[in-house]
C-alpha cells in the first residue's frame, strides 16, 4: 500500500524539485524546504491510506462546536500543554490548540466518554499534528487509530495490562516475578506506551518510523509484543535494581522507550514478530473484543484476567497445534487430575502428574516432576506428536478439584519455568469440544483423541485401540508418554491408601461443637458457641479469604526471631500460607494467650516477615482439614449473633504435623472461651 503511494507521488516530487532548480533558487534552504514539504505531504497521504480514511468526509460537520463538557478545562489545559511542546509560532498556536480541543471534545461527546488525566490522547495526536492536517482529517486519523490500535479499557488496572502481564510471565517469568515482588504493575509504567503507541516517550522521528512500520503491519496486538521487547531489552538492568525503591524502578521503566533510535525500529519489529510465533494464538482469539468500534461493554467473564494464574489456551488450539505444524507453538500437555480420573479417560498425548502428590508425598511429587521434564525432553528429540516446548496444564474444569492443579502451576511458575499455560475449561471442555466436532462432522477421527490407561478408548473413543500418533510412531497408546506415567499413577494410588486419619483421629467425619453443656457458665456473648474442629469435603468458595487482601494493607515488617522469642508467644508453628490460586508462602503461625499471628517471610529479606494477619482466638469458629490432605488446615473466623455465625475471614495453611499444631491451638482457644465465660 505504501509503495503504491510512493510511486504515485514520485512524479510530482521530481517536477517540484526541477522547477525549483530551473528558477535559480537552488540554495540549500529552498531545497530543504521542498524536501521537508514533500516528506510531510507524502507521509500524510500514506498514513491516511493505511488508516483507511483517505477521501473520508468531515465527521465533525454535524457537531455544533460547543465546548461545554464538565471536564472542558482539563481538555483545554492538556491541549495547550501539547502545543507548547511543539514550539510553533503564536499565530499557529491558537488554531492548533482549537483543533486539538475540538477533536478530543467531539470524540468524548460522540462516544459518551469522560476525559480523565491518565488518558494518552494528546500524546496520540502529537505525531498527527506534525503532518499539518486539516481538522477533519486530524479527527478521522485520530478516530481510526483509537478504533483499530488502542485497546479498550486502557486505564489503570485495565484488562489490557493484565493480559500483558500474562504475556510477560509466559516468556519472561523471572522478570515478571521480580516486578510482582516489587508490586510494580504494568499499568504503572506502560499506560502511556499503550495509549499513545509509544509517542509519549519516543522522539518525533522515532515515533514516525515506528508508526510507519506499525500501520504497515495492520496488527492491533503488535503493541503487546513491542512492549514485551522493550522490557526484555532492559531485563538485565531491571534485575540489578533489587535494592532500589519502587518509584525509581517505575520511572526507569516508563522512560525506557526514550532510548530507542530510528535505526532500532527494524530490529524491534523483527523481535516482536519472533515472540509472536512463540505465543499461543489463544491470546488473540480470546481477546478480540479488546479492539474495534463496538460500544458494547466487555463481557464480565472475559474481563477478569487479573485472577488468571497463567495464560489460558483454548482446547481447539491444543489439539490443532501439534497436528498441523512443526514450527511455532507445540504443546506438551500435562494432565493434573487425580489418578482415577486420568485412568478413566484422558487426552492420548497427555502426561499425567497427579496434583494430589504435592501435598500427600512431596518426594514422590519431585520424582514425578523430574520424570515429566525427562519425558518432555525425549518427546522433543523423537519428534513425537506429543512433543512440545510449551507446557500446558489440564485440570478437570471444576474449580474445587482444580485448586490442587493451581498449586502445581504455582510451583512451576515459582521455578521461573517459561512457556507455562493452562487449558481453558479443562478436561470437560475437551470432551465437549470433541462432541461438537463429531456433531458438526468436522473431524471423523475425533474418536481417537481420548483413551483410558488400559489402552481401550473411553466413551468418546473408538474400540480399535489406535492413537493419533503418526504412522512412524506405531506404538498406539503405549507411547513414550503413557509408558512413563503408568508407574507414577500406580504409586499415587498407593500413597492415597496410606493416608493418615483426620485431625480428630476419627474414622468418620465428626463436627464437634462446643456447647454450653460442656462447661458450667453463661453462653459466650449470649449465643451458643459454634467453634468446632472437623473435616471438610470441599472449600467454601463463597466465604471471604483473608489471604486475598492486598499486601499493601500489611506494611508492618518484623524480625521473625524477635517475635518468636517474645514472652507472650506460647507456640510457634512453621507452615506455608496457601492462597486460593494455589500459591504458597513460607510463613510462621505464632499463638499467644489471646491471638494467632501469621508472619509471611519476605523472600528478599532473610529473617524478616510481614505481619500477614492478626486474629483473636475467640473469633475462631471452625478449624477443618481436607480428607485427602490432613496437613492442609482451614481456619474460619467470625462472630456469633442471634442470626447465626457470620464468617469474616478464611485462612489456609499447610502445616507439618498438623494434628499437634491444631491441638495446641484448640487448647488455647478453649482457655480463652473459659476465661470469657467465667468473667
Amino acid at each position: 500500500m505504501a509503495d503504491a503511494v510512493e510511486e504515485a507521488l514520485q512524479g510530482s516530487w521530481d517536477q517540484d524539485l526541477a522547477e525549483a532548480l530551473d528558477s535559480g533558487g537552488s540554495d540549500m534552504e529552498m531545497e530543504r524546504g521542498i524536501v521537508q514539504e514533500h516528506s510531510v505531504e507524502q507521509k500524510a497521504k500514506t498514513w491516511k491510506i493505511a488508516l483507511n480514511v483517505s477521501g473520508k468526509g468531515d465527521s465533525l460537520s454535524p457537531w455544533d462546536g460547543v465546548l461545554d463538557l464538565p471536564e472542558q478545562t482539563l481538555i483545554h489545559n492538556r491541549s495547550q500543554q501539547l502545543i507548547d511542546q511543539l514550539g510553533v509560532s503564536e499565530d499557529e498556536r491558537s488554531e492548533m490548540v482549537s483543533d486539538v480541543e475540538s477533536v478530543i471534545t467531539f470524540y468524548c461527546k460522540s462516544r459518551n466518554i469522560t476525559f480523565t488525566p491518565e488518558l494518552s490522547w494528546p500524546h496520540l495526536l502529537k505525531p498527527l499534528l506534525g503532518l499539518r492536517l486539516p481538522r477533519s482529517d486530524l479527527y478521522n486519523c485520530f478516530y481510526a487509530i483509537m478504533n483499530k490500535y488502542i485497546p479498550r479499557d486502557c486505564v489503570p488496572n485495565g484488562r489490557p495490562f493484565h493480559l500483558y502481564r500474562l504475556l510477560l510471565q509466559y516468556h519472561e517469568p523471572e522478570l515478571c516475578s521480580f516486578l510482582d515482588t516489587k508490586k510494580i504493575t504494568p499499568d504503572s509504567y506502560a499506560i502511556n506506551w499503550m495509549g499513545s503507541l509509544f509517542s509519549s516517550h519516543c522522539l518525533p522521528e522515532v515515533t514516525q518510523a515506528l508508526w510507519d512500520s506499525y500501520f504497515q503491519q495492520t496488527d492491533p496486538f503488535l503493541i503487546f509484543f513491542l512492549m514485551l521487547i522493550i522490557l526484555v531489552n532492559a531485563k538485565e538492568t531491571i534485575l540489578t535494581q533489587e535494592g532500589d525503591n519502587k518509584e525509581d524502578i517505575i520511572k526507569m521503566l516508563e522512560t525506557s522507550p526514550s532510548l530507542l533510535e530510528s535505526e532500532d525500529i527494524e530490529d524491534l519489529f523483527s523481535l516482536a514478530q519472533y515472540y509472536q510465533t512463540k505465543t499461543p494464538l489463544s491470546l488473540r482469539k480470546m481477546n478480540q473484543n479488546l479492539f474495534g468500534s463496538s460500544l458494547v461493554a466487555l463481557k464480565e467473564e472475559d474481563t477478569d484476567l487479573s485472577q488468571a494464574l497463567c495464560l489460558p489456551v483454548s482446547v481447539p488450539e491444543i489439539l490443532q497445534a501439534n497436528q498441523l505444524q512443526q514450527e511455532g507453538v507445540r504443546f506438551f500437555v500435562v494432565d493434573c487430575r487425580p489418578a482415577e480420573q486420568y485412568n478413566a479417560g484422558h487426552l492420548s498425548t497427555a502426561f499425567h502428574l497427579d496434583s494430589d502428590l504435592m501435598l500427600q508425598n512431596p518426594s514422590e511429587f519431585a520424582l514425578s516432576v523430574k520424570s515429566l521434564l525427562e519425558a518432555q525432553k525425549q518427546s522433543l528429540e523423537s519428534g513425537s506428536i506429543a512433543s512440545g516446548e510449551h507446557l500446558c496444564f489440564m485440570g478437570s474444569g471444576r474449580e474445587e478439584e482444580d485448586m490442587y492443579m493451581n498449586m502445581v502451576l504455582a510451583h512451576f511458575l515459582q521455578k521461573n519455568k517459561e512457556y507455562v499455560s493452562i487449558a481453558k475449561g479443562g478436561f470437560m471442555a475437551l470432551q465437549q469440544h470433541l462432541v461438537d466436532m463429531n456433531v458438526e462432522g468436522l473431524d471423523s477421527s475425533y474418536v481417537h483423541w481420548i483413551v483410558s490407561t488400559s489402552g481401550s478408548h473411553s466413551s468418546l473413543s473408538s474400540a480399535d485401540g489406535d492413537s493419533l500418533l503418526s504412522p512412524g510412531d506405531g506404538k498406539g497408546v503405549k507411547s513414550l508418554v503413557n509408558k512413563m506415567t503408568f508407574a507414577l499413577k500406580s504409586k499415587s494410588v498407593n500413597v492415597k491408601e496410606k493416608m493418615i486419619s483426620f485431625i480428630e483421629n476419627t474414622s468418620a467425619p465428626v463436627d464437634r461443637h462446643v456447647s454450653s453443656s460442656d462447661r458450667v457458665g453463661k453462653p459466650y456473648r449470649g449465643v451458643k458457641p459454634v467453634f468446632s474442629i472437623a473435616d471438610e469435603e470441599e472449600y467454601d468458595t463463597d466465604e471471604i479469604d483473608s489471604s486475598s487482601m492486598s499486601d499493601d494493607d500489611r506494611k508492618e515488617i518484623v524480625n521473625i526471631q524477635t517475635w518468636i522469642n517474645k514472652p507472650d508467644v506460647k507456640h510457634h508453628i512453621p507452615c506455608n500460607e496457601v492462597k486460593e490460586t494455589g500459591h504458597m508462602f513460607p510463613s510462621h503461625l505464632l499463638v499467644t494467650a489471646t491471638h494467632m499471628y501469621c508472619l509471611r517471610e519476605i523472600a528478599s529479606r532473610k529473617g524478616f516477615a510481614y505481619i500477614q494477619s492478626r486474629q483473636a482466638l475467640n473469633s475462631v469458629v471452625k478449624i477443618t482439614s481436607k480428607k485427602k490432605h490432613p496437613e492442609l488446615i482451614t481456619f474460619k473466623f467470625g462472630t456469633n449473633n442471634s442470626a447465626g455465625v457470620e464468617i469474616s475471614a478464611v485462612e489456609r495453611y499447610l502445616i507439618p504435623n498438623a494434628g499437634d499444631a491444631t491441638k495446641v491451638i484448640k487448647q488455647q482457644i478453649m482457655k480463652v472461651l473459659d476465661a470469657l465465660e467465667s468473667s
